[in-house]
């Protein structure tokens, strides 16, 4: 591949701005931050050039470039799905209602052997790079298989990812040895080292009992090598604490401290049953975690202790899981779910507040992926990852609290446009990047063999 399409930037010079959003509330979500009101918003050469309102725009230079009208709108930071599997779009709905056990074991795996190869990954991960545009995502984390098609999927797609190599003790889609497991994720982390600005390859180990403890130390080792974190599944269920401890003796976080796994560059997802010596650990080592609150509803594995991590002083972002558990990747819907049953589960109305879980899906995911220096929040020299959310629907009126309004009543198909490093992948709702009708159109194909004539 050339330089010339290689370039995230879609347009580079000039003198004015490549893009101006102009006319709605701005939530920057930097902290201690009011909304900005009458907002407007430069772009340049893929970065945030200025932030003001009217008046800081005057003069024939603003005359030029792209404009959106946000005016019954709210423009903030593109959403961060901290924690997902892209193209499991291709399973959605396919066995639910299942203990996670059986679901996976008895389910999940048997399929992924049969039906995930290039060409099916791809799909899916188009669908699920759809599905996120469509919702007002504009980066996140991945782990799965066959990932260097979900690389071309999102390259195609404009998102920014960080898409990591799956690692697993048993044969797995696309690594049948599984003593090959780790050579092919060094060889992965090669292939697309340095490929693009927006996506960064990493390595996703699926769980301290599906790894040994060979396999975690040496996909450290290897994963240290690079900037990306690594990302890994902890604490999921009560049987993986269980069978954890018959093995080790040990609960899952200390296990993995024992081996020298805890640091600044672990990502843990789930992190549901934990005590408190065990998150203290987790933020002593200033591990991350990614809380997925309606994966963790829908299998019936527990709910995260957010607020006592938090109050840890540990930095939590929020993810959707795949779509096969979830049963979509859908933010705004995963924001409304976190808040709320973080407030029942404590039996506290003020636990985990509108603001705090926008942040997790903003600032907080931009951190956990490294990214916290480029995106997350809206300020002058950052990235261009913006979207806006459109208020002109019934259920969205009156605005009283803009955070308020959108962890509690909108969702992803009130997003209306979205930007990625300055370039629109979506405006006014018609996709820029992706053809949907011939997204779908492959995955009903792909699927047809599995769907519903076989339930």
């Amino acid at each position: 591949m050339d330089e010339a399409s290689r370039s995230d930037n879609p347009r580079q010079g000039g003198v004015g701005p490549d893009l101006l959003i102009h006319g709605g509330t701005l939530l920057s979500m930097v902290k201690g931050e009011k909304p900005l009101v009458n907002a407007v918003l430069s772009i340049k050469d893929g970065r945030i050039e200025k932030i003001g309102v009217d008046e800081d725009f005057t003069g024939p230079k603003y005359r030029h470039g792209e404009r959106i009208d946000a005016s019954r709108g709210i423009i903030l930071p593109g959403l961060v799905n901290a924690h997902t599997h892209t193209a499991m779009t291709l399973f959605r709905g396919y066995a639910d209602d299942l203990p996670l056990r059986q679901w996976l074991f008895e389910k999940i795996f048997p399929l992924e052997a049969e039906v995930l190869n290039p060409i099916t990954v791809y799909a899916g991960a188009l669908l699920g790079c759809l599905e996120m545009i469509a919702s007002g995502t504009t980066c996140f984390m991945d782990g799965y298989f066959f990932q260097d098609d979900t690389v071309r999927a999102t390259h195609e797609a404009g998102l920014r990812a960080l898409i990591a190599q799956g690692i697993i003790d048993f044969p797995a889609p696309g690594v049948p040895n599984p003593q090959e497991n780790l050579n092919v994720a060094r060889d992965f982390l090669e292939k697309w080292k340095g490929f693009s600005d927006l996506i960064q390859p990493g390595l996703f180990c699926h769980s301290p009992v599906t790894c040994s403890r060979n396999t975690l130390e040496r996909a450290l080792e290897i994963s240290l090598e690079g900037p990306a974190p690594l990302q890994i599944h902890v604490s999921e269920t009560l049987e993986e604490v269980q069978t954890l401890m018959e093995k080790t003796e040990r609960r899952p976080v200390r296990y993995l401290h024992d081996i020298g796994l805890l640091n600044s560059r672990l990502v843990a997802a789930h992190a549901i049953h934990l005590d408190d010596e065990e998150m203290q650990l987790l933020a002593q080592h200033k591990v991350k975690v990614v809380h997925v609150p309606e994966s963790n509803m829908k299998l019936s594995s527990g709910i995260a202790p957010v607020r006592k991590m938090m109050e840890a002083g540990i930095e939590v972002g929020i993810g959707t899981d795949g779509s096969a558990s979830n049963n979509d990747l859908d933010l705004f819907l995963e924001m409304d779910t976190a808040a709320k049953l973080g407030k029942v589960s404590a039996m506290d109305p003020v636990c985990l507040n509108a603001r705090e879980v926008l942040r997790m899906a903003t600032a907080g995911g931009a951190s956990l992926l490294g990214f916290e220096n480029e995106i997350g929040t809206l300020e002058e020299g950052k990235r261009a990852d913006i979207i806006v959310v459109d208020l002109d629907a019934p259920h969205l009126q009156p605005l009283y609290d803009p955070y308020s309004t959108l962890v509690y009543s909108a969702s992803g198909a009130d997003v209306k446009d979205v930007i990625v490093n300055g370039r629109m992948l979506m405006k006014n709702r018609i996709f820029v990047t992706l053809d949907p009708e011939e997204i779908i159109g492959k995955v009903k194909e792909i699927t047809g063999d599995f769907g519903v004539s076989t339930l």
